[in-house]
């Protein structure tokens, strides 16, 4: 038996467990913890800004918006990006990195022909991209990828200005297809192509070369083979500027 002055309560005896003590803590369930917000990094950012551009487009794009993805304040994206064009010119950086670089075979035209498939292809996943690649293209993935296309085109003989003519003819071709393409899907109407044609076709007595052509008739000319005849048609004039003269 223990004796406590009047007021201090009781200590237990060594050795008993207190009435007022609950279960043993090993058969007690561990208290639930807050869960952790995951730091605020660079990456995050981006990811989640090419999730935004994916869903509203460039303009839809804002930096209280990206702030309210990432649930952070707009503060805090401040110590990682200065404006929102750091935000995009990270974001079209990121989506060239999507973009595979071939292996270097013997097929120099191969090689150049396989990146800008793909180039093609990483902006037609992300359709605000060909409005924004004339922005300075400085990130290490744009410039690994111009790397491999202009060493394949000096190994297919161009120097100097042929070598700057021949690349900016396919980047300009390559982003050009891709907006052009991106335009026509993004609109509202499915039929929109259709009703163009449509349009040239009824006035074909003005247009006769347009309407003869199938200019702007998808169901002849698909996406796809005006693409690749373009490509190959760049991709040959370039070969003719690697002759010696």
């Amino acid at each position: 038996m223990t004796t406590a002055e009047p007021g201090v309560p009781s200590m237990p005896t060594a050795g008993r467990r207190d009435s007022r003590t609950s279960s043993p803590v090993w058969l007690r369930a561990e208290s639930p913890r807050p869960a952790r917000r995951a730091p605020l990094t660079l990456g995050r950012i981006v990811d989640a800004a090419v999730t935004l551009l994916d869903e509203r487009g460039v303009e839809g794009l804002t930096m209280r918006g990206l702030a309210q993805q990432l649930d952070v304040t707009a503060t805090a994206l401040y110590w990682h990006v200065k404006t929102r064009d750091d935000v995009l010119d990270l974001a079209v950086d990121q989506i060239f990195g999507d973009v595979p670089i071939p292996d270097v075979s013997d097929d120099w035209l191969e090689d150049a022909r396989l990146l800008a498939r793909a180039w093609r292809a990483a902006m037609r996943r992300h359709p605000w991209a060909p409005n924004l690649v004339g922005r300075p293209m400085l990130g290490p993935n744009v410039l690994a990828r111009t790397e491999f296309l202009q060493s394949a085109l000096v190994r297919g003989g161009c120097h100097g200005l042929q070598l700057a003519v021949a690349t900016r003819m396919l980047a300009n071709y390559v982003i050009g297809a891709a907006l052009t393409e991106a335009t026509w899907h993004q609109t509202a109407d499915p039929h929109a192509r259709a009703a163009a044609r449509d349009h040239i076709a009824a006035r074909a007595d003005t247009y006769p070369t347009l309407d003869a052509s199938g200019h702007l008739d998808d169901t002849r000319w698909d996406d796809d083979l005006l693409f690749e005849e373009g490509l190959d048609g760049i991709l040959r004039a370039a070969a003719r500027t690697g002759l010696p003269e």
